[in-house]
């Protein structure tokens, strides 16, 4: 098994290429395949930002991996004004579903009360396969809360300071 425990830098060549679905690329632990079928232990670092396409792991035996982001069934969704792409984001953020954003077009996993819930609010939703590569979210890394005391979880949280006082 290929035993893979970290991020490394982007690189010209690869060794082994993982194609992975957005929620497999959010696991910090994950037993997949490469592209060629060899069996993968991934052990990455909790709280971390999920795999991106294009990223690259290093696996213990020195091989270079490149992360690919496979093509699933999507929503792509575009509106006739600014105004209403707006509020489609907004009640789709209200309920907490991950977005990748575009200049004029979210796309989001298909589902298909949601697709209902987007064509009522006057949206044009298509249904497409392609890569899906959701935004981070405001605060950085993956989710997390307070776990004081846990050592594996005792860093600060980004962006909670929001001005400064003095």
């Amino acid at each position: 098994m290929l035993m893979i425990r970290q991020r490394t830098a982007a690189r010209p060549d690869w060794d082994a290429e993982l194609e992975l679905t957005f929620e497999a690329r959010s696991k910090s632990r994950l037993r997949c395949f490469t592209t060629a079928g060899e069996d993968v232990g991934l052990f990455l670092e909790r709280g971390q930002p999920a795999l991106a396409d294009g990223d690259f792991l290093q696996a213990e035996d020195g091989r270079l991996v490149r992360v690919r982001a496979r093509p699933e069934k999507l929503l792509h969704v575009t509106c006739t004004s600014a105004f209403e792409l707006t509020r489609a984001a907004y009640h789709l953020g209200n309920r907490h579903v991950a977005l990748q954003l575009g200049d004029g077009w979210l796309r989001l996993l298909d589902d298909y009360v949601l697709k209902d819930m987007l064509l009522q609010l006057g949206a044009q939703v298509e249904a497409i396969e392609a890569p899906f590569q959701p935004e981070q979210g405001a605060y950085g890394g993956g989710h997390h809360h307070s776990h004081a005391g846990e050592a594996e979880f005792s860093y600060a949280p980004k962006l909670h300071q929001f001005g400064v006082r003095k």
